[in-house]
């Protein structure tokens, strides 16, 4: 179900976006208000609690781990460096309408080492895998009509949105089986929130028109934050 979750909300974002076109830009941004701030909460009752304590026991293991604080930035920086090529993706917002004759790849490089990053805690924290899911899915509606009003050709939106679909799930079969992640399993996991950090509070700030009072938008992060903390 881990693996499943993050995959199948692509592909029916993909689906949804293809077939049925939503049109209703209002909708959408009260679905990444609730995607959010189910992800943040979870981040910080779930995954932000249990690397503080796995780094605690490996140091009186006689490990030698850093700082958890110091790859919290790290990774809030490297999405902050990432979303410079991917023009927002993450977040929900990709722009420009220009026709493209093949796939972005920058876009695409962007995306999909974001998407591996995020998979690589759930193996260790299984509810995570619905945060992402959550997550993903307005992602996935907006970015194949972002490429579709691109006028990139059919196949090469299929093949673009699959590949991204798999990332999340290979980064938790990458963590299950590496040793390396194994060894660093605090460091890189706090690198992992550092990033979702980012992402879930830019979703919730960007939501918003011209940051104005939004009951239905509210409603949606009080709803996110309750459901994640019922997790």
């Amino acid at each position: 179900m881990i693996y499943l979750l993050p995959l199948l909300s692509v592909i029916f974002g993909y689906v949804i976006a293809t077939f049925f076109r939503p049109k209703s830009k209002k909708n959408l941004r009260i679905l990444l208000a609730f995607s959010g701030s189910f992800l943040l909460a979870l981040t910080v009752s779930h995954l932000l609690p249990t690397v503080y304590e796995s780094a605690q026991h490996a140091v009186s293991d006689g490990h030698v781990h850093g700082n958890i604080g110091f790859f919290i930035m790290f990774g809030i920086i490297f999405q902050i460096v990432l979303e410079y090529f991917s023009q927002g993706a993450e977040h929900g917002h990709v722009h420009g309408h220009d026709t493209m004759y093949h796939i972005p790849w920058l876009l695409f490089i962007s995306l999909c080492l974001h998407a591996l990053l995020e998979g690589m805690p759930v193996s260790h924290h299984n509810d995570l895998a619905w945060g992402i899911a959550v997550h993903h899915f307005p992602i996935a509606i907006i970015l194949t009509t972002f490429l579709s009003a691109s006028h990139l050709n059919k196949s090469s939106i299929l093949i673009f949105m699959l590949v991204f679909a798999a990332m999340t799930p290979m980064g938790t079969i990458v963590s299950e089986k590496a040793p390396f992640v194994t060894h660093y399993y605090a460091e890189i996991t706090a690198f992992v929130i550092g990033i979702l950090f980012h992402i879930s509070s830019t979703i919730i700030f960007e939501t918003s028109e011209g940051h104005k009072f939004n009951l239905a938008k509210l409603s949606a992060i009080i709803l996110g934050i309750v459901l994640a903390y019922f997790m």
